[in-house]
């Protein structure tokens, strides 16, 4: 029944993606990475939800619980919702300036604004470097959750399927069929989430379920944890809305007020995350021996649900992981295409990122089956990269006269200090590496900027 319910779902979802295309005829470039700009609030709520919410949401935070304790998940809640308000303000900026620049891309953003080939190209191949974390994220928890819910299969093949079918929901008409997929997508998460959040409350007592938990690990922030979850939130905040696929999804609105309906509406997601930290102090209370933490909710779903419901979450969870493969796909696709070689004609452009987008899938296995991680981790790690871009983008949108060079100066020196930190495992009292990394990116950006000021006034 598992089997069958999950096999459904997936059917289904390949017919939304094939009816997200009726009528249009060939795509055009512009609508098949940001469908013409003709969103309306209701889909750009869900495609936007549908990147946020990912498998990260169903793995990553519990696994993170069941791992490190439950003081360990509170700065994933913290910078979602920090994100918030910044986006309500900045993603209406966002697409003004998209539509000034005619823009796909982040890169775009930088060309348009800057006018520079070479701070364009360090932020196309840095944009595409550091998702090949977020793309192994999607991968990991997909392989967490079909082997969590009892499918022994070898990990090869479970990637292999996920990313043809990945490949195939963008192949049919590009980020349409992945904002129809998101309304199944997010209805059938939720209803996973709360359905297993619930089965832990009947069936062993959220008390009970509260106490044992307490029992095994602390409830209790050192001053440590409490340094990085503070500046883990502002760090992540930060770079929430300048991943490359978050803009993207932005320049899919047909104005900017419909990008502010869709933020005022997007907090009420986070009222299912009690549910998955039942789920996860379920993991931790009935001392469940597991093959990875991200197992963790997976765990409690197999013990304590019907065999039906089962098959929803995994679907459900299979989605969420697929629908952001797409959206990361949709993103890297025209960078490589528009970015780093821009000398193709558009009519070459779709078929060219489509190319690029079976070398990322492929790049990304490669790296799932090398190298498991825990899915917290690989957040991380690709915030340290994107958030560097966060002076550059405020700058776009402020329409303020920095030169370039100082921007790519301090793009380049925030990332790679982000990840030599990072290797080293350096340790500054707990604060976030990448919060350290922007504030030295932010200081190299005004050095250089008014460096030629300050030489005219010693001149002077």
């Amino acid at each position: 029944m598992t089997t069958a319910v999950f096999l459904g779902f997936i059917v289904y979802s390949l017919y939304l993606a094939i009816r997200s295309g009726r009528g249009r005829g060939a795509q055009s470039m512009h609508d098949f990475f940001v469908a013409s700009r003709q969103f309306g609030a209701f889909l750009v709520f869900f495609l936007a939800a549908g990147e946020i919410y990912s498998i990260g949401t169903m793995v990553g935070f519990p696994g993170g619980i069941y791992a490190k304790g439950p003081t360990y998940g509170v700065w994933f809640l913290g910078y979602i919702l920090l994100a918030y308000p910044l986006g309500y303000f900045l993603g209406p900026k966002i697409w003004h300036a998209g539509a000034r620049y005619n823009a796909i891309t982040l890169p775009d953003l930088f060309k348009g604004h800057y006018g520079n080939r070479a701070l364009e190209l360090i932020v196309a191949a840095s944009s595409i470097l550091f998702l090949l974390p977020w793309g192994q994220l999607q991968f990991t928890g997909l392989v967490a959750a079909l082997k969590g819910l009892g499918w022994d299969f070898d990990p090869m093949y479970l990637v292999m399927i996920s990313a043809a079918l990945a490949f195939t929901y963008i192949a049919i008409s590009g980020v349409r069929a992945s904002a129809y997929i998101a309304i199944l997508k997010d209805i059938l998460m939720v209803v996973a989430i709360v359905a297993t959040g619930v089965a832990v409350g009947w069936k062993a007592g959220v008390g009970d379920v509260f106490h044992a938990a307490s029992v095994q690990v602390s409830n209790q922030m050192s001053e440590t944890q409490l340094r990085f979850s503070m500046s883990t939130m502002l760090f992540q905040a930060l770079g929430f809305y300048v991943m490359p696929f978050a803009v993207q999804n932005f320049f899919t609105a047909k104005s900017a007020n419909t990008i502010r309906r869709t933020q005022v509406a997007m907090p009420l997601y986070m009222l299912m995350y009690p549910f998955l930290v039942l789920a996860s102090y379920y993991a931790i209370s009935q001392n469940l021996q597991l093959a990875s933490p991200n197992e963790a909710f997976f765990a409690a779903a197999v013990r304590l649900l019907p065999g039906w419901l089962l098959g929803l979450v995994a679907a459900g969870a299979a989605l969420s992981g697929l629908l952001v493969l797409a959206g990361i796909c949709l993103a890297i696709g025209p960078i490589v295409t528009r970015n780093l070689l821009p000398g193709l004609p558009e009519p070459r452009q779709k078929q060219g990122a489509k190319v690029v987008i079976v070398i990322y899938l492929v790049l990304s296995i490669a790296m799932t089956l090398a190298t498991p991680n825990l899915m917290l981790t690989l957040i991380n790690t690709t915030y340290y990269g994107v958030t560097q871009f966060f002076p550059g983008v405020m700058a776009i949108l402020f329409s303020l006269k920095v030169r370039p060079l100082a921007i790519a100066l301090g793009i380049v020196t925030g990332q790679l200090l982000a990840i030599a930190l990072y290797v080293q495992q350096a340790d500054f009292g707990g604060f976030n590496l990448g919060l350290i990394s922007l504030g030295v990116n932010l200081l190299v950006t005004a050095l250089v900027h008014y460096a030629p000021r300050l030489d005219r006034v010693q001149a002077a």
